[in-house]
């Protein structure tokens, strides 16, 4: 894998590079394909600018709130108790894939950091049990497990199909439940048949006895919990640290979820907000550990929020200069329904390299997909499926994501690339498999 390492380290760009280098792109191909003048570009271009704000932030605070819940006392706590129960190498390894595999299906932001943290956490006290455990590989298996998110409760794709007013409903004039999409049987059963194939594949990939291990320093597992100021002097620091107020806010909101669902209503990208909000208000001691842990959040948010005005700006040249429609020819002229879903799936892939961000994959890529889907007389929730699995699938080669977890377990990619290529490689076969199999039924 050392020349793919090479690559990625040298070679490819910040993804905020990517997303202006893809302006320009789509720019320059509505100017050869359709009869857009530059004038005309450019004014689709800013106009749409501003055409995702809503998405933006529901996207934004599914990072922020999943890694505050992360970080939360009793959670960090968990993770601690949990790290104790592999007994030997191969268990550690897929243990902590599958803890993170089941994170990223509660919120892909907690499992990004689920995925970090357990890894430290494992390697910690695996050397103190005299347990032999090749580090990057924990921290390789833990990042796998993100490699299922969009099929969870959480994934962007579905949920914004799910939610009243996105651009998805604008587009097909209706919504589309997470009933005919996340919690389908076949999307089900390929989030299961993929967390066996990867969990099997790391196993049989990971060190065996005689091969060199690197092992986690000994001086690097320090106690990583936010260092929150709490002291108390005034009468509003004592507010500041009651546990009150923080209570009162996550039993509301429990309250207003449980009348949500009761009523009928169904998960969007609000209400997926919502519920991690209150999980955070009620397991948090006081306003003071919540405006800390939300703080050191904060960091892995900026860089998102710049990059989605020029995802907006890519689908408004699209849509008002008619290159969707031109995509979508060339996908319909290629593709038939039996293997739409495979062909969606390889491009966005590839689309992911360029668009790392799956809400921002899935603002500029669904509309084309959805198009030739109608054209192709494919069900839109393949469509939807198939964009949400490229995305997840080639997250296991694209460093943009990998940076958060790489940050908490001091790597760089190239140490982990080899591992999880094996991930983008038995994941592949599963989501392939299922599309095909969607497709000829």
């Amino acid at each position: 894998m050392r020349p793919v390492n090479s690559l990625v380290e040298r070679y490819i760009p910040s993804a905020l590079v990517f997303a202006v280098v893809l302006s320009l792109v789509v720019g320059i191909l509505a100017l050869i394909f359709t009869d857009a003048g530059p004038v005309d570009v450019l004014v689709g271009w800013g106009d749409g600018l501003a055409g995702l704000l809503a998405f933006m932030t529901q996207m934004a605070l599914i990072l922020l709130l999943g890694h505050t819940l992360a970080n939360t006392g009793p959670v960090r706590r968990l993770l601690r108790g949990l790290a104790g129960l592999p007994r030997n190498p191969t268990q550690a390894y897929v243990f902590v894939f599958l803890v993170a595999a089941v994170a990223s299906l509660i919120t892909w932001g907690l499992g990004l950091v689920v995925g970090g943290l357990l890894a430290r956490e494992v390697a910690a006290q695996g050397r103190e049990k005299g347990i032999p455990l090749h580090f990057p590989m924990l921290v390789a298996a833990g990042f796998s497990g993100f490699v299922v998110w969009h099929m969870g409760y959480s994934g962007s794709g579905p949920l914004t199909a799910a939610t009243e007013g996105s651009f998805i409903a604008e587009q097909l004039g209706r919504t589309i439940p997470i009933t005919e999409t996340t919690f389908t049987w076949w999307n089900m059963t390929a989030a299961v048949a993929t967390i066996v194939f990867v969990g099997v594949a790391l196993a049989l990939v990971a060190p065996k006895r005689g091969d060199r291990i690197v092992e986690l320093p000994a001086d690097a597992h320090n106690n990583d919990d936010a260092a929150i100021d709490e002291t108390v002097l005034t009468p509003a620091d004592r507010v500041d640290a009651s546990r009150i107020l923080t209570t009162v806010v996550g039993l509301a909101l429990v309250a207003y979820l449980v009348i949500h669902y009761v009523q009928g209503g169904t998960a969007t990208l609000d209400i997926v907000n919502w519920t991690f909000l209150a999980l955070i208000f009620l397991l948090v001691r006081s306003p003071f550990e919540l405006i800390g842990l939300t703080k050191n959040a904060a960091s892995n948010v900026g860089e998102i929020l710049l990059q989605f005005p020029l995802y907006a700006g890519i689908m408004g040249i699209m849509t008002t200069t008619g290159l969707i429609a031109v995509f979508s020819d060339f996908l319909v002229n290629i593709a038939t329904p039996g293997t739409f879903g495979v062909l969606a799936l390889l491009s966005a892939g590839l689309v992911n390299f360029f668009v790392p961000s799956g809400g921002g994959q899935f603002a500029v890529q669904a509309p084309i997909m959805l198009d030739a889907a109608n054209r192709l007389g494919v069900d839109p929730s393949v469509a939807i499926m198939a964009v949400s699995y490229g995305d997840q699938w080639t997250n296991m080669i694209q460093p943009f994501w990998a940076l958060p977890l790489l940050a908490i377990a001091g790597l760089k990619m190239r140490d982990i690339l080899g591992y999880t290529m094996v991930t983008l490689i038995a994941s592949g076969i599963v989501f392939a498999g299922i599309l095909l199999i969607v497709g000829a039924g």
